[in-house]
């Protein structure tokens, strides 16, 4: 999954990772495999410095930063249930999930 440089059209996401402590982060970014690897290598959020990530759960498409912005909002107001249930709609794509491991190895 490549960010788009195409300016006001580039869609942004809304990821949610499990961390090492079993809590659910919520974030956004317009490259969530770049995003995702700063987070695990610490150089993240500095909740995920703190409970480094060990899987990425969800990935959710938005049009701009603004639905980006609202979409996490409203999820970090859920349970962790139903973040979850979330999480089980919407699972990354596995060409993301190859590249992610991929910068692993």
């Amino acid at each position: 999954m490549q960010p788009v440089t195409d300016g006001a059209s580039a869609p942004w996401f809304v990821y949610l990772i499990e961390c090492r402590n079993g809590s659910l982060y919520t974030g956004i970014s317009n490259d969530v495999a770049a995003r995702y690897l700063a987070h695990a290598s610490g150089k993240g959020a500095r909740y995920t410095r703190a409970n480094p990530p060990v899987r990425l759960l969800a990935v959710l498409v938005c049009t701009d930063r603004a639905e980006a912005s609202r979409q996490e909002y409203a999820i970090k107001k859920l349970a962790p249930k139903a973040k979850r249930a979330l999480c089980a709609a919407h699972p990354p794509d596995s060409a993301l999930l190859a590249r992610l491991a991929g910068a692993a190895d």
